[in-house]
């Protein structure tokens, strides 16, 4: 279903066979085949099956000892717990990147309220699409969305779209979406309720719909009846609500081909740097420490992070570091890296540490000028002042520093 997405500011964004595609990227070898993810003794349960494994029966919290039965030609792997915590975490920075309201449900899904983010971004569409673009280049993995005007309809809508796909409900066209589903479809409904609704001869969302709600209630109970009620009319109240924040602020990006010139990776890491420490300042916080994230061509990835002897807001500062944390990352002269990223993390209200920022005349020079440009880009657009590195037709002046059009003072 598509169509007009106003009023559908509600995304769930749930991704693929989220352990099994981890594997997958990792070994790409395994493309194409029945991965089967979970521990391999006789106790252990399926976490997460591939596309290719769920064809033949195979399900997340099966006895891997009937998934064995049902696919003996599967690849069985070993979980990863670690790695896949990584994942999750870069995917939720991707969603925060968006908006602030992300309410996290697992590690591999999340609800998003993306209405305080249409004037800069586009529509929820819109959005959508560039999340999963987001995720495909940086992670390598891909995931389902789903578009409504409540959590409720956009779950369903992500689940219905798997894999790989996006899926807008219409305000207008909720009813069309939700009447034809069978009642599993409706949270609440396990096993036990599901034979209360059978035996009432309720077999799809329309039949709960026009059953009057004292029949619901008084078979499923008040509260169960009455909630049931309502999702079949498409009524879900609930906000998102947002869970922990990254204590962090930082930007990374994917280069449109693998990358290994260094001149390349460091006007990248200068024009990162301006973003992280942008952010910063819009922020009113100051950073300890200074993180560089490289991701080799075949998705290792490597970070690098160093303290500083003050915080800082300043991007000269953190692109200076991000130099050398890449410089001693060591990589080979033939090492292709697909993405970069700069992070900068221990952060504190640029209020208590302004007596550390106020120290030393050339760090004030530097933070003036750059609160400068941040003026002129508020009032401007932030592309109207711009490192003289990253101007096109430049040059290689990358390594020389963030040197802008606008020298600082006393520079």
């Amino acid at each position: 279903m598509a169509g007009d997405d106003t009023g559908c500011h509600i995304l769930h964004a749930d991704m693929d066979a989220f352990y099994a595609s981890v594997e997958i990227r990792d070994r790409p070898e395994l493309a194409g085949l029945p991965v089967i993810v979970g521990a391999t003794g006789s106790r252990g349960v399926v976490l997460s099956a591939s596309y290719e494994a769920r064809v033949l029966g195979v399900r997340s919290a099966m006895p891997i000892t009937r998934a064995r039965r049902l696919c003996p030609q599967g690849i069985y792997v070993a979980p990863r717990h670690a790695v896949y915590a990584a994942v999750s975490a870069e995917v939720m920075a991707v969603f925060r990147s968006i908006t602030p309201e992300v309410e996290p449900l697992s590690l591999d899904e999340a609800f998003l309220d993306v209405s305080g983010s249409i004037r800069r971004l586009g529509s929820p569409a819109r959005i959508a699409g560039q999340i999963r673009a987001a995720i495909a280049d940086q992670q390598g993995i891909t995931c389902s969305v789903g578009v409504a005007n409540c959590k409720f309809v956009a779950k369903l809508a992500s689940a219905r779209c798997k894999p790989d796909g996006l899926l807008i409900v219409p305000a207008d066209r909720v009813l069309d979406f939700l009447h034809p589903l069978p009642v599993a479809a409706l949270w609440g409904v396990g096993e036990q309720t599901g034979q209360v609704l059978a035996r009432l001869g309720l077999r799809t969302v329309a039949d709960i719909a026009h059953t009057p709600v004292a029949v619901l209630q008084r078979e499923l109970g008040q509260a169960a009846g009455g909630h049931l009620s309502a999702l079949a009319w498409g009524r879900d109240e609930r906000p998102v609500i947002p869970g922990a924040v990254d204590k962090s602020i930082g930007a990374e990006e994917t280069f449109p081909v693998d990358v290994d010139d260094p001149e390349v990776i460091r006007r990248e890491l200068l024009r990162l740097s301006g973003r992280t420490a942008r952010g910063l300042r819009a922020g009113g916080s100051v950073a300890r420490t200074v993180v560089v994230k490289l991701r080799l061509a075949n998705f290792t990835t490597i970070t690098r992070s160093r303290t500083l002897p003050e915080p800082t807001d300043v991007a000269r500062k953190i692109y200076d570091t991000a130099c050398a944390l890449y410089a001693a990352a060591g990589l080979d002269s033939r090492a292709r890296l697909r993405l970069v990223g700069v992070r900068a993390t221990g952060l504190l209200p640029a209020s208590r540490a302004a007596t550390q920022l106020a120290f030393g005349e050339r760090q004030v020079s530097w933070r003036d000028a750059e609160q400068a440009v941040d003026r002129i880009a508020g009032r401007f657009g932030q592309d109207m002042v711009r490192p003289a590195a990253l101007v096109k037709g430049a040059g290689q002046a990358a390594e020389h520093g963030p040197a802008g059009t606008i020298r600082p003072p006393g520079a």
